[in-house]
C-alpha cells in the first residue's frame, strides 16, 4: 500500500502542476488591454453591427430625399473614406495584439496587400443601391497610391461599385483631403460624404486640437445624419491623438495620467 503511494505521487505532482499553470491567468498591461477591449467591442459587439446598419440606414433615406431634390441636371456624387468606413481592417490590429507589436507601416503594408479586409455592415448593399441610382462614387483614402492595385481588388472582392482606379483618390501631396474632395466637385455635386474621422468630412476638423473639434462638430450639427454619416471606430482615430495633445514619447505612466487628467467627473 505505500509503495502504491510512492509510485502515485509524482503523477499527482504533475497532475496538480498542470492544473496550476492552466489556472494562472494571463497578465496583460494597461496598454494592452486598452487596444484589446475596443477591437473585441469591434468584433463582437452586436451594438456595433447596428449602428453600422443604422448609419447607412439614415444615408439611404436621406439621399433618396437629395435624389428627389435634384432631378438630373448634374452629376452627383458620394465621397467615401475607405479604412473602418467600407472596410473592416480590425483583424490587422488584432494580429498586432497577439503578435505583441504596435502599429508598423511595414506590416500595414503587408495587410493591404493580401486583399483580405471584410466589408463593414451595410457599405455594400448601401453604395451598390446609390449605384443604381445614378449616383457615382469616389474613394478618397490616406493610403498611399502603390496600394491602389491591392485595394481595388479587395474592393471588387467584396463586392463594392466603383472599384477602378479611376475612383480612387489616395494620398499624394499631404494628409489633407480637402484638395481631393474639391477635385471631385469640379465635374459633380457631392451629396453625401462617408467617413469614421472627422478629418473625412470637412477641412475645419484638421486641427490638433479635440475641443476645436468638437465645437465644430456642434457647428455642423445639421449635417450629421443627413450629408455627413460617420460610422463609428473606437479602435483608432483623430481624437485618440487629441488625448496626448498631438505629442508622442511619452511612457506608459506618462500616457495613464494623462489619459487620468482628461476624465470628466463632473458636468
Amino acid at each position: 500500500m505505500i509503495l502504491k503511494k510512492i509510485v502515485l505521487l509524482p503523477f499527482i505532482f504533475v497532475a496538480l502542476h498542470s492544473f496550476a499553470q492552466e489556472a494562472v491567468p494571463v497578465k496583460s498591461s494597461v496598454d494592452e488591454d486598452l487596444r484589446t477591449y475596443p477591437v473585441l467591442w469591434h468584433q463582437l459587439s452586436p451594438e456595433y453591427i447596428a449602428l453600422c446598419y443604422q448609419a447607412f440606414n439614415f444615408a439611404q433615406a436621406n439621399l433618396e430625399k437629395e435624389l428627389e431634390k435634384q432631378g438630373c441636371c448634374r452629376k452627383l456624387a458620394i465621397v467615401t473614406d475607405i479604412d473602418e468606413t467600407v472596410l473592416d481592417n480590425s483583424y490587422s490590429e488584432a494580429r498586432n495584439i497577439v503578435e505583441g507589436k504596435s502599429y508598423n507601416f511595414k506590416d500595414w503594408t503587408a495587410w493591404i496587400d493580401e486583399a483580405s479586409a471584410t466589408a463593414i455592415p451595410g457599405a455594400v448593399d448601401f453604395l451598390r443601391w446609390a449605384e443604381s441610382k445614378g449616383v457615382t462614387v469616389f474613394y478618397i483614402s490616406n493610403r498611399t497610391p502603390r496600394d491602389i492595385p491591392a485595394t481595388v481588388k479587395n474592393l471588387k472582392n467584396q463586392n463594392f461599385p466603383f472599384a477602378d482606379e479611376e475612383h480612387m483618390l489616395f494620398l499624394a501631396d499631404g494628409s489633407t483631403k480637402e484638395p481631393r474632395r474639391a477635385k471631385v466637385a469640379e465635374d459633380y455635386k457631392i451629396v453625401m460624404l462617408l467617413g469614421d474621422n472627422l478629418n473625412d468630412f470637412a477641412e475645419c476638423f484638421e486641427v490638433k486640437d479635440n475641443q476645436k473639434r468638437r465645437d465644430a462638430a456642434v457647428d455642423m450639427r445639421q449635417e450629421w445624419g443627413r450629408r455627413f454619416i460617420v460610422i463609428p471606430n473606437a479602435i483608432y482615430g483623430e481624437w485618440e491623438k487629441g488625448i496626448y495633445d498631438y505629442k508622442s514619447g511619452f511612457s506608459a505612466e506618462d500616457k495613464a495620467n494623462m489619459r487620468r487628467g482628461k476624465l470628466k467627473v463632473n458636468p
